[in-house]
């Protein structure tokens, strides 16, 4: 499955932009998926009001340029031993910025955050199923459509520099190719299948931008890059990567998913890192969920028909321990957290539900809000943390069950990644919850290697799938030890603690 020329590079490296919620890494692998070098800078998390969540384009840009250098250099390596590079970013946060100077107009609008609540329900009009049908989302202030939409409602004069050419719009995957491929100078403003599959806007069945529901959010359709498959030459590197094939995007958890091997129906991996995201590969089926799941696109190869997964996305996992450790001071470091939390035997029967931003799946509650439950004098700073912990671990929980409501699927195992994975705790407390086998590959960082893996297949460093499974290493398993009346007892208390947090907005 050669998509480009594979005699551009001698060699069999290729490189990744793994540009996530608060940080930038490049990475490079070698043809067995093994790290070559990894270097990384985080970016500013930016609240200037109650539900708003920003980041600076132009900083995260910095940082990438910055990323691909020092890992270039660490290695001995140039641009020219690159045989490809692919962008995997996170998904819905979106960006505007000028063409002509390739300032962005405003900061960019993260995922996390819910100032489109409004616009949302203007949109849902009493149903917030509505445009599921065609994207295979509900609405909701997660997708990027209405961060559009409010951007042109709200920034002066952007609507009439997006009606006469003078503003262009994306998600960073966008934002990072056009700078990646020469920005004012040429650079190509298009984004894949994945992220698009992210916006509300974008027909499932067609691959395109869906007219209809573009008109409905308000939103020029001229300001919208070009959808594009993921895996298949996308452009031509400039700067420290100059000359080398841009080769591949995917959305992170499309790229976890990727780069985990799940490319088969009923294959699934759940990625613990800001937020936590569990998807199953459903293959050239687009599976509706009717428990709350996202239908979104998995992959598309250049030439061919896309595949497809369904997903359970949670905004709050290692970002609740970035809370207990700068919002509240319980922690000074994330990685104390663990050993904080085994200091105590359990949870003391504290619940720590993170709504920050609402719930999303399977809920999609805009009007939940965080809550702490069940305190009492006996609570300490260790019950919290381990409510920390095992909060990620319960929303997981009632994703595999919205899982296999919707898919009739029973998972045997379940692969995972991400930064959390290195908590031993939660992985252990995971596979009690779950009952079935966790397992932690090798290489965690599944998000890049997925991106490398992806730009690597389309220039010819592997020849098929097949080829990318058999690098899969198991690093770790955990199996359930917990017996089914204490599951079922913790799961109920969590749908308690759950129940309490809603209809506060």
């Amino acid at each position: 499955m050669s998509l480009g020329d594979a005699s551009i590079s001698d060699g069999s490296l290729v490189g990744a932009v793994d540009q996530g919620t608060t940080s930038t890494r490049f990475m490079i692998f070698d043809e067995t998926g093994s790290v070559v070098a990894s270097t990384q800078r985080p970016h500013a998390q930016h609240f200037p009001q109650p539900g708003w969540v920003e980041h600076d384009a132009a900083e995260i840009l910095t940082n990438t340029w910055a990323v691909i250098d020092e890992a270039l250099s660490s290695a001995g390596l140039s641009a020219g031993d690159l045989a490809a590079v692919g962008i995997t970013n996170q998904r819905e946060t979106l960006v505007a910025w000028d063409p002509a100077t390739g300032e962005p107009l405003n900061r960019a609008i993260v995922w996390q955050d819910t100032r489109t609540n409004g616009i949302v329900s203007r949109l849902a009009d009493g149903d917030p199923d509505r445009f599921r049908a065609v994207t295979g989302l509900p609405l909701a202030t997660y997708f990027s459509g209405p961060k559009a939409t409010w951007l042109l409602e709200h920034v002066d004069g952007l609507r009439a520099r997006g009606e006469t050419g003078q503003a262009l719009f994306g998600t960073i995957d966008s934002w990072l190719l056009w700078n990646l491929t020469g920005g004012p100078d040429g650079g190509r403003h298009a984004t894949d299948v994945t992220n698009a599959s992210r916006t509300l806007m974008m027909d499932l069945r067609t691959l395109a931008w869906d007219p209809d529901l573009v008109a409905a959010m308000d939103i020029p359709l001229a300001i919208l890059p070009e959808i594009v498959p993921s895996i298949g030459r996308l452009g031509t590197g400039v700067g420290p990567l100059e000359g080398v094939p841009i080769s591949s995007i995917l959305g992170d958890q499309q790229a976890a998913l990727f780069g985990q091997g799940c490319h088969s129906p009923g294959e699934a991996k759940n990625t613990y890192g800001t937020g936590c995201f569990l998807l199953m590969h459903t293959g050239g089926d687009a599976v509706p969920s009717t428990h709350g799941l996202l239908t979104t696109v998995a992959s598309q190869v250049a030439g061919e028909p896309p595949t497809f997964a369904l997903e359970g996305s949670v905004a709050m996992a290692g970002a609740t321990i970035q809370w207990l450790r700068d919002e509240m001071g319980v922690i000074d470091d994330a990685s104390e957290v663990e050993a904080l939390a085994r200091t105590v035997d359990d949870n003391g029967d504290v619940y720590l539900v993170p709504a920050f931003s609402g719930l999303f799946a399977p809920h999609w509650r805009s009007d939940a809000r965080g809550a702490v439950v069940g305190l009492t004098r006996f609570a300490n700073r260790g019950h919290l943390a381990r409510a920390a912990i095992e909060a990620t671990a319960f929303q997981t929980q009632e994703l595999l069950a919205a899982m296999r409501a919707d898919s009739g699927v029973d998972l045997t195992e379940l692969r995972v990644d991400g930064g959390m994975v290195v908590n031993d705790l939660l992985m252990q407390f995971q596979a009690d919850l779950l009952n079935v086998d966790v397992l932690r590959p090798v290489v965690v960082e599944t998000t890049a290697l997925g991106a490398a893996y992806a730009a690597g297949l389309a220039e010819g460093v592997w020849a098929d799938l097949a080829d990318i499974r058999t690098n899969w290493q198991e690093g770790g398993r955990w199996q359930a030890a917990m017996d089914a009346g204490e599951r079922a007892r913790l799961t109920n208390r969590w749908s308690q603690a759950v129940q309490r947090t809603l209809d506060w907005v």
